[in-house]
């Protein structure tokens, strides 16, 4: 990849992460400045606003743990960032993808240093089985893994099929 490829990758992956992170913060303080602890803005009869709390990590798991989940996703976001900026065949929708999921996890991490815990407050209703309440981040980091887990997929079936043809032509 040419240096200014890379360059202007990085700099989309660095405009969706700050981005993503802003926008996540900003509603999160929201949430907290205008929708008291533990109790619920009713949007419609599907969708709800309840301001919780989460001290541990995915699905409320690990309570009091939050440092540990904290910690584990400092170290995936340094990860995740050396892997484009010293990568060597990254794919633009790879540096789009991850700057969702960078942005996101960034925010319940800033969410832990500055609120001591994740502000969770989307609440949908009438979903059996489901009574998980969570975030814009989480959203963002979804926003990010299902298209990157899909075209990773698609990308590598067709990577092996081409191989595949060119083994049978030899």
């Amino acid at each position: 990849m040419k240096a200014s490829s890379k360059s202007i990758n990085m700099f989309l992956f660095a405009g969706i992460t700050l981005s993503v992170l802003s926008l996540s913060q900003l509603i999160g303080y929201w949430i907290n400045t205008n929708i008291p602890l533990n109790s619920t803005l009713e949007l419609n009869s599907l969708v709800h606003f309840t301001h919780i709390r989460n001290y541990g990590g995915v699905f409320g798991m690990l309570q009091g743990m939050g440092w540990l989940f904290a910690a584990i996703s400092i170290a995936l976001l340094i990860i995740v960032s050396a892997y484009l900026w010293f990568g060597s065949s990254i794919k633009r929708y790879e540096y789009l993808c991850f700057g969702f999921i960078v942005g996101g996890g960034a925010s319940n991490i800033l969410d832990r240093l500055i609120y001591g815990s994740v502000i969770d407050f989307i609440d949908i209703q009438h979903i059996p089985y489901w009574n998980y309440i969570f975030n814009t981040a989480d959203v963002m980091v979804h926003i990010g893994i299902w298209p990157l887990l899909f075209f990773s997929f698609f990308a590598n079936s067709a990577n092996s099929n081409e191989a595949g043809r060119n083994d049978l032509n030899a």
